[in-house]
């Protein structure tokens, strides 16, 4: 099997990189857009469910609290530049994420809550040649609920626990036919279609303290959740099928600690920062099983583990909220998010790097009970510029550059308590 045949074989297995939930949204609500989700020590509505469940302790004891809404993120084109015939450039998307939140009311000390979001999973297609051969299509989905429990310890202390109920599904597809003809190597000619899905599940632990009424300390934490993909692939080689059935493949979905403080002012304006840490580090490497089968002159190519050795991330976030006479609540953040992909194992299903975050939004108070809002963020990618024989993927290696990228999502909320 030659070189070409290796490269799309090779890459291709990589495409399930997103699985491990490479693209994460923490953005769950409306004001933790707004506030470039630098909202888990200072958080007040339905949300808190999600992103500090300790604080549903010291929010209003007698009532309910409920939020639902929905998120637009467009993530624009990815353009790799090298020279012909491989350069090329991912198709723009356009993805709806819903959300929704609920707390509530006190009994005595204890108090509950239950999120439904979609905390990772978007769209990757390509449908230049080179780039087509690797990643055709990635389309990860996952939905998490998330119901929590809060114990209120005295009046500045509270803790709180929870299950995290994940599903999962993806398609990958890669098709080497465009490839095979630009390079005048019908062997190149290789494809491959999985469908899997999985339901998975963790926990979370958060904690809340109030040292005086208008400060509040935070610590969150989300476990590792190994998702163990189930379901069919069909892997052929020159327009001949030589394999459809099982398929498998685990991957982490990464622990997440989160501290945060944050400091309020004449009960008017506040200001936020946190620190996260993202374990990926748990993601060593990527390993398809196929139920035992003999998949014959694919086994080297499709049937090896590849190594990924993403690194341990760091985020820091910072966020303002300013209670206005006008019913209107402004909010705005920022954030420095730091990639785990290693250079030397990047791949066109993500070519991901460091990104700086902005965002903005506002939320205005229709009724006593009654609010809405509609919340921006902006998601800047680096460039990523590749020296020769750094990257191990067979295009990579020679270099080249990704531009472009990134996302904008607009996220439109209500909250209602009762």
């Amino acid at each position: 099997m030659n070189t070409i045949i290796k490269m799309i074989t090779l890459s291709t297995i990589t495409s399930c990189t997103l699985f491990a939930g490479g693209y994460k949204i923490p953005e769950q609500s409306l004001n933790s857009m707004a506030l470039s989700a630098a909202y888990v020590a200072h958080t007040d509505g339905a949300d808190t469910n999600y992103f500090n469940p300790a604080n549903m302790s010291f929010m209003e004891k007698d009532l309910h609290y409920i939020e639902g809404g929905i998120t637009l993120a467009h993530l624009p084109s990815i353009d790799y530049s090298l020279a012909k015939p491989y350069s090329g450039y991912s198709e723009p998307e356009n993805i709806p994420i819903p959300f929704m939140h609920y707390v509530s009311q006190a009994y005595d000390d204890l108090r509950w809550g239950v999120s439904l979001t979609a905390p990772g999973g978007l769209t990757k297609r390509w449908n230049t040649p080179a780039q087509k051969a690797y990643a055709e299509e990635f389309t990860l989905k996952i939905v998490e609920l998330s119901p929590s429990l809060a114990y209120r310890v005295n009046e500045q202390f509270s803790i709180a626990g929870g299950v995290r109920l994940i599903y999962s599904e993806g398609v990958v597809k890669s098709d080497g036919s465009a490839l095979a003809a630009v390079t005048a190597n019908p062997r190149a000619s290789i494809a491959r279609d999985m469908e899997g899905d999985t339901v998975e599940f963790g926990y979370n632990l958060a904690m809340a303290y109030k040292p005086t009424s208008d400060t509040g300390v935070a610590l969150t934490y989300r476990s590792n959740i190994n998702i163990n993909e189930e379901g069919t692939a069909t892997l052929s080689a020159g327009g001949m099928q030589l394999y459809h059935g099982n398929a498998s493949v685990e991957v982490p979905l990464p622990a997440a600690l989160n501290i945060a403080v944050s400091k309020t002012w004449n009960e008017v304006f506040t200001l936020e920062a946190g620190y996260e840490r993202t374990f990926w580090s748990e993601y060593k490497d990527l390993d398809f099983q196929y139920g035992g089968a003999n998949i014959g002159m694919l086994t080297p190519v499709f049937d090896t583990p590849i190594p990924k050795d993403w690194a341990d991330t760091n985020t820091f976030r910072i966020g303002a909220t300013m209670k206005m006479d006008n019913k209107i609540t402004a909010m705005m953040g920022f954030a420095l998010d730091e990639t785990p992909v290693n250079l030397k194992t990047i791949g066109f299903e993500l070519p991901d790097s460091d990104a700086k975050i902005f965002s903005m939004g506002f939320r205005y108070q229709q009724r006593e009970n009654l609010s809405w809002g509609l919340a921006f963020l902006y998601d800047g990618k680096e460039n990523i510029s590749l020296q020769k024989g750094v990257a191990d993927n067979m295009v990579l290696k020679n270099g080249g550059g990704f531009d472009g990228g990134g996302a904008y999502l607009s996220t439109v909320g209500v909250s209602y308590t009762y």
